[in-house]
């Protein structure tokens, strides 16, 4: 684990301690990609994806152990208090006398998920998917995920969807089931959305079939998982240790940094991440990711902060002795834990919040997944006439300062009506 001093850096020495790793070129795979997505909505491909039977979900009910089910349904009913809370409320007001504003929920009628299940199965991403799904009311809710070797789905994957509502799964991964979900095929719906993360195959699966206005919308391009952890001389190097390492396992491409106020923090931390990585099954990827992994040495909090929001992660650990006050400072992240005794693996799973986040720098401008991706926020308006008469002038003079005489002519012609039918009433005509 590299350790870099903030101020002996020039600019591009800085750019490149923050750079992400490489994975292939975009060219390659967009390619690889654009040809499969082609396959299956041209040749309307049958894929070797069968539906989960019945007998299969009563067969992974049973492999689960009770403690492993517990689990599950403590973890589905935090995510579930938690993002009920967040979900969008209808809202009505009157912006002024007779005007009347609303804004109504609705929710998207058929959304696909998919949940990798390469090295690791991820019956996490089930529930970080489905109850906010659940919670909008989508009507037809589908999953698609990689069968294993046996042919058969992971058993926790299919007992987590069951306990979030999830009845239709199939049996296909990768870029194949995006375009499936994407476009249909004679097994597998067509959908209007699609969430959740994959490899870099998946992701430029997403981003294509987004763009066809025949395809699908998707959720966010999620790359390579990535952790910066924000460290003083508080701070216990065991912990950040295993925190850079927790992100390092997913992916040979994950990143995991620390910047910290305190070199000699950073130097064990080195040595713990050593120490640790030796402990630890999944080995040959954290042999590749741990190359990307570094530690950069600033003079204090402010610029370790500048640091982080320049790089915005997709999850920030703020280990510093005063962390609540440190995040009135994060104006770029993904997810924030705050102190000691927060692990980001607990946010993986159980806290509450969406652990579908923004990557590759994207938590600059976008959020973590939420209710309010499952659902269509749609604005109302309902004038009386007295509310016509008092904001139609302004709406005629705007429309006539943008040069667009039919917008004030659609106001106009309300208006002389109205001010026809007052003649009429004024002169006694109809009484």
């Amino acid at each position: 684990m590299r350790i870099l001093d903030w101020n002996s850096l020039d600019e591009s020495g800085r750019r490149a301690a923050l750079a992400r790793p490489n994975a292939l070129s975009r060219e390659e795979v967009s390619r690889t990609v654009h040809d499969l997505i082609a396959q299956v909505r041209l040749d309307g491909a049958e894929l070797a994806s069968p539906e989960v039977s019945s007998d299969e979900f009563e067969d992974a009910r049973r492999a689960l152990r009770t403690e492993q089910i517990a689990a599950l349904e403590r973890a589905i009913a935090n995510v579930q208090r938690f993002h009920q809370a967040q979900a969008p409320k209808p809202l009505l007001l009157e912006s002024e006398p007779g005007v009347r504003c609303e804004q109504v929920i609705r929710p998207i009628a058929n959304v696909g998920l998919y949940v990798p299940a390469g090295s690791a199965p991820l019956p996490s991403a089930v529930v970080m998917l489905a109850v906010p799904a659940r919670i909008a009311g989508c009507p037809t809710r589908i999953l698609c995920t990689p069968p294993r070797r046996d042919g058969k789905a992971h058993p926790a994957i299919l007992v987590a969807a069951q306990l979030c509502g999830i009845g239709r799964i199939f049996k296909v991964g990768g870029a194949q089931a995006i375009a499936a979900m994407a476009y249909g095929t004679t097994t597998i719906p067509k959908v209007d959305k699609i969430f959740g993360p994959g490899n870099q195959w998946v992701t430029a699966a997403k981003l294509l079939v987004g763009r066809d206005p025949e395809g699908a919308a998707c959720d966010m391009p999620a790359g390579p998982s990535e952790v910066l952890v924000v460290a003083d001389e508080t701070a216990r190097a065991g912990f950040v240790a295993a925190d850079l390492l927790a992100q390092a396992e997913h992916d040979p491409l994950a990143q995991a940094i620390l910047v910290s106020t305190s070199r000699e923090l950073a130097e064990e931390v080195a040595a713990e991440v050593h120490l640790q990585r030796a402990e630890l099954r999944r080995s040959a990827i954290l042999s590749k990711s741990v190359d990307s992994c570094r530690a950069i040495v600033v003079p204090n909090l402010e610029t370790a902060l500048a640091v982080a929001n320049d790089y915005a992660p997709e999850h920030l650990i703020l280990e510093v002795l005063d962390p609540r006050r440190a995040l009135t400072q994060v104006t770029n992240a993904g997810s924030v834990f705050l102190g000691p005794w927060s692990p980001e693996p607990i946010g993986d799973y159980c806290s509450g919040p969406n652990h579908v986040l923004p990557t590759s720098g994207a938590a600059r401008t976008m959020s973590g997944l939420s209710v309010r991706d499952f659902v269509k926020i749609i604005p109302v308006q309902e004038l009386s006439p007295a509310g016509l008469r008092s904001l139609g002038s302004t709406s005629i003079t705007l429309a006539r300062l943008e040069g667009l005489d039919a917008h004030a002519n659609a106001v106009i012609r309300r208006l002389d009506l109205l001010d026809a039918a007052s003649a009429d009433v004024a002169a006694g005509v109809g009484t």
